[in-house]
């Protein structure tokens, strides 16, 4: 859909209820058991299969790498036939390029399972080349899977292989018509067509039309429950997508001696591209969405095709032991307080002939509840097992209109889809409408880190169980933060008397911002914008709690957080002698005018509250809980007279003071109430 027309994630709850995607919801996931064995299907039949569901192919204008045959590249290396990146890439520019598409080829590969009437047509596309954001190599083999009942005849799954095993597949249960692929610019990802509008991706059921992917809605995250889990295809939902230029050694890999032939426009056009994450100081904007250039069709089809592919075996590839080439390199930044573990982890893909999924194809089926519906229909399947994945969903933060200046935030819909990566295995997985989804995770902590074009990079732990969905960030949300915005908020907490555990960090109008376990020196960025009570816990369950509101374009440091009533009790006072100040500043504008009695009466009553919770955090800190716990029962009382007061001088107060006077309110009667019931001084 055109980017003006696009869906925010929360208008898209429950727009599908009741559609494929929501009875796909919610399926019991049984003990996996063994898939039976495939047998090649004779090669007459075969052909006939291959050339029956041949796949409509369309292609973005802008790319640069159709599929090709590869052994047009192939030489001799220590006894073996490989196909070198190098070869691949400069023959490929050579032979025409993406002017003229030299060789254009589909090769197939057709199984079916022993005592089972269920086929399944493989179509492997190679292109010489892969160049997308967060992952491009040398060589890109992409998949397509018919699986067919060749008793009924009848078409059981399309399953269009996704950016990697990470990433949940774009895959559609009981299609009608042969397949039609949306060729996903510079990746190659494999996006679905069924619906009226044949070069258009379509993720929900809208306007009559049927959805073009019947996967699994996302449960775990309710503001972004109803979404079909699968990668889909974002430039063609109005997503905004950068793409980044390969480099090795350094340098552009259009610049290197073994390369005459390519030019810098031989790669993703300039206008879709930036050198680095790191290069913009925000997410960029305006970059042009989807728009279908090369139309490919089977040969032997009457059909009035842009370029005309041929059906080829794989069986005619299967001698060739490698496709090999040096490893490429992009930012991906991690922050520098997390693990150090990615840089120029980008590498060739793999040989088809060589992974599970070519003679197991249900290997490749990420839904549980499309393999589960396979298993009840045949018994070659088996059931789906059980998955570990972390989900989450990635917003922006961003100034809120209802704050006072620099003082408070909202988080949005990100205006790019961006990259997560878990640290213990560094293969960054894009989003998809915003949602972050990685699969097949070992149990365990893990360090997810997302990242992405402008925006300054987030890590945090995520603990991972034996079997189910982890969700990430807050609730499920990870705002991330415009690089021009950014503060850098540290926590140290080697030096505090307890055992700290845990980091949550909250905004006076966002709410809770970030919510992750704490070992060691930790920071999380946050925008400058915000005014933040940043909290910790400690392995007794106590809390501590300290205010910052940042002034300054340098990092804010808390070297020494404790937990207690005396850090509780400091808070609160921190807060209301800076909503007391700010008060006061309009209580001597108003009187002037006649109307201040109100707005002093609120800083009055704010001063109250600073000057009791100082007093209990000394005697907290004396080791006088009796004393302690009398002042802050003052606090609490004084903090219902602030309430009355904001009630009457709310007409006198700018709107965004009254926004932020009710919402700390509220935080303070929340941390008065944990300041009573803590068992530490």
């Amino acid at each position: 859909m055109p980017s003006g027309d696009r869906l925010s994630r929360r208008a898209l709850l429950g727009s599908i209820a009741g559609g494929v995607g929501a009875a796909l919801a919610g399926c019991s996931l049984p003990d996996s058991e063994p898939d039976a064995t495939t047998t090649a299907v004779d090669e007459d039949r075969a052909r006939a299969l291959a050339e029956r569901f041949a796949p409509t192919i369309y292609f973005d204008r802008n790319e640069r790498w159709f599929p090709t045959d590869p052994s047009r590249y192939e030489s001799e290396r220590d006894g073996q036939t490989v196909v070198d990146g190098f070869d691949a890439f400069e023959g490929y520019v050579r032979d025409g390029g993406s002017t003229d598409p030299p060789a254009p080829t589909a090769f197939y590969h057709v199984v079916e399972y022993a005592g089972s009437p269920l086929a399944v047509v493989q179509y492997w596309l190679y292109s010489a080349f892969d160049q997308f954001s967060a992952n491009f190599h040398w060589h890109d083999w992409e998949l397509l899977q018919v699986f067919v009942d060749t008793e009924t005849d009848e078409l059981q799954l399309y399953v269009a292989s996704s950016h990697s095993r990470k990433v949940p597949n774009n895959e559609y249960l009981d299609p009608d018509g042969r397949p039609r692929v949306l060729s996903e610019l510079g990746s190659h990802s494999s996006g679905l067509s069924v619906n009226d509008d044949p070069d258009a991706f379509q993720r929900l059921p809208l306007g009559g039309d049927a959805a073009d992917i019947t996967n699994s809605i996302v449960e775990e995250i309710e503001d972004v429950a109803s979404i079909p889990m699968a990668y889909g295809l974002p430039r063609d939902e109005g997503l905004q997508l950068p793409f980044v230029v390969p480099e090795l050694d350094g340098t552009p890999l259009y610049d290197h001696e073994r390369l005459p032939s390519v030019e810098s426009a031989d790669l993703v056009p300039e206008g879709l591209t930036v050198r680095s994450f790191d290069a913009l100081s925000s997410p960029p904007a305006d970059l042009p969405t989807r728009e279908t250039g090369f139309r490919f069709e089977h040969r032997g089809r009457d059909a009035d095709a842009d370029v005309s592919y041929e059906l080829a075996p794989t069986a005619d590839l299967e001698h060739i032991a490698a496709f090999t080439g040096p490893q490429l390199s992009f930012e991906f930044s991690v922050p520098d307080f997390a693990e150090d573990l990615v840089s120029g982890h980008i590498t060739t893909s793999g040989t088809p002939w060589k992974q599970p999924r070519y003679d197991a194809p249900a290997s490749d089926i990420t839904d549980p509840a499309h393999r589960e519906t396979l298993a009840n229909r045949y018994d070659a399947i088996g059931a789906p097992p059980a998955r570990n994945q972390v989900v989450a969903s990635v917003t922006n933060a961003v100034s809120a209109d209802d704050a006072p200046e620099d003082e408070g935030l909202i988080t949005v819909d990100s205006p790019t889809e961006l990259f997560a990566l878990l640290q213990s295995d560094p293969e960054a997985v894009p989003t998809f409408q915003g949602l972050a989804v990685v699969q097949d995770v070992s149990e365990g902590e893990h360090t997810l880190t997302v990242n992405g074009a402008g925006v300054t990079p987030h890590s945090e732990t995520v603990a991972v169980p034996d079997e189910g969905t982890s969700v990430a960030g807050v609730d499920g949300e990870i705002p991330v933060v415009a690089q021009e915005n950014a503060l850098k908020l540290e926590v140290d907490p080697r030096n505090a008397e307890a055992d700290l555990t845990a980091l949550a960090v909250e905004d006076d109008f966002a709410g809770r911002l970030y919510d992750a376990p704490l070992d060691g020196p930790d920071a999380v960025y946050v925008h400058r914008g915000g005014a933040f009570t940043t909290e910790v816990r400690d392995a007794a369950d106590e809390l501590g709690a300290f205010r910052v509101n940042p002034d300054t374009t340098g990092p804010v440091r808390l070297d020494r957080p404790e937990t207690g009533k005396a850090s509780l009790a400091t808070y609160l006072a921190d807060v209301g002698e800076e909503t007391q100040a700010q008060v006061d500043a309009v209580a001597g504008e108003t009187a002037a005018g006649g109307k201040g009695n109100a707005v002093s009466g609120l800083a009055t009553a704010l001063a109250a509250v600073a000057e009791a919770a100082r007093a209990a955090a000394e005697n907290a800190n004396a080791g006088d809980r009796r004393a302690a716990d009398r002042r802050l029962d003052a606090v609490a009382s004084r903090l219902g007279t602030v309430s009355d007061r904001l009630a009457a001088a709310r007409g006198d107060l700018p709107d965004g003071l009254a926004n932020a006077v009710d919402n700390r309110l509220g935080q303070a009667q929340r941390r008065s109430e944990q300041a009573k019931t803590a068992e530490k001084l």
